[in-house]
């Protein structure tokens, strides 16, 4: 069976840590190029891995003509990017946030249908072992359904990760459009949205900069969430956890409480109102500073040689960028905002 053929564009660190050691370790996979506007960046991974470099995803696209791209690219460029990739009839996986506005992912998800190719969101949080065994134990029934929740991700920020530091395009509004909301809170939108099987219907949220200097985008946001089904819940994301990382999840629920990723062996625990607890050791969650297998890659990778539609489509990006547009507006407006 001949290989997927796989160009990644943007080569900082969630392509170098994630997505092309993980097409990498795959035999059926062969990564043919790689796009930076830093050509030293992608000529590193290049001489580590084999494929051509470029400083153009559109001469890459024309002159590749890939299965496939990963689109690891700053924020405001995802669209753009995804949308070239699609009409060159590559299969794309976006980094998340998808895009920076409804419309911007709108178009993408039409780029992607009309030309017939797969787009996936790389949410990955999803197939982090404590939330899936969490979602488990949710779709058993035995907690009953959710009331309340809190979900919160926060870190030092990304100028410890990311590859260009302090001052990078993390920090600036016109590549990142959102700061901490976009680059952690969409994660746990779209957990929440698919861990409780529900959607967002209102949001209300204090979004702002409390301690980063020099950029023009949030460093925290704490936003109040009330789902469809009447469940109300926090959202918490902060780039000024300097302690170290957190990417808990608490769920109480009808016949107890579920607690996920509090505990650092005991990664899902819960306890039922008649006293009985149970503690499952399912794996941890990864971190920027021990990375795991996101999941990600093997998912887009199955779908594509398997002609099955990802799970985590354009549509549920959507859904879950979303939920961060309505968190800005709400901000700006001093008011709920309905998700839309």
């Amino acid at each position: 069976m001949s290989k997927l053929r796989v160009a990644v564009i943007g080569c900082g660190s969630i392509a170098i840590h994630r997505h092309v050691p993980e097409y990498a370790a795959r035999e059926d996979v062969e990564l043919v190029a790689f796009v930076d506007p830093v050509a030293e960046r992608a000529q590193k991974l290049s001489t580590q891995y084999g494929g051509n470099v470029y400083t153009d995803h559109n001469a890459m696209l024309a002159a590749e003509k890939p299965d496939a791209v990963s689109v690891c690219t700053p924020n405001a460029l995802h669209a753009a990017v995804s949308i070239d990739a699609a009409n060159a009839g590559a299969h794309v996986l976006c980094e998340k946030p998808m895009a920076v506005s409804a419309e911007e992912a709108r178009q993408m998800i039409d780029a992607a249908r009309k030309n017939g190719v797969y787009l996936m969101i790389g949410h990955n949080q999803r197939y982090m072992p404590p939330h899936a065994k969490a979602k488990e134990i949710l779709k058993s029934g035995k907690l009953g359904n959710v009331l309340t929740f809190r979900t919160s991700f926060g870190h030092p920020g990304p100028e410890g990760w990311s590859v260009e530091g302090k001052g990078g395009w993390f920090f600036q509004k016109s590549k990142a459009y959102v700061g901490a909301m976009g680059d952690l809170g969409v994660h746990k939108a779209d957990l929440i949205r698919w861990m409780l099987d529900d959607e967002v219907e209102d949001v209300g949220a204090f979004v702002g900069t409390l301690h980063k200097e020099d950029t023009d985008v949030d460093d925290n946001a704490t936003c109040i969430l009330r789902m469809k089904s009447g469940a109300i819940g926090t959202l918490v994301a902060s780039w000024t956890y300097y302690r170290g990382e957190d990417n808990s999840t608490v769920l109480w629920c009808e016949n107890g409480v579920m607690k996920i990723g509090t505990d650092p062996d005991d990664q899902v625990i819960v306890e039922l109102r008649d006293g009985s607890v149970e503690k499952h050791k399912v794996g941890g969650i990864s971190t920027n500073e021990k990375q795991l297998a996101s999941g990600v890659i093997d998912a887009f990778v199955a779908s594509i040689l398997t002609k099955t539609p990802p799970s985590i489509s354009g549509e549920e990006g959507a859904k879950s960028l979303a939920v961060i547009l309505a968190a800005m507006e709400s901000q700006a407006k001093g008011t709920i905002v309905k998700v839309t």
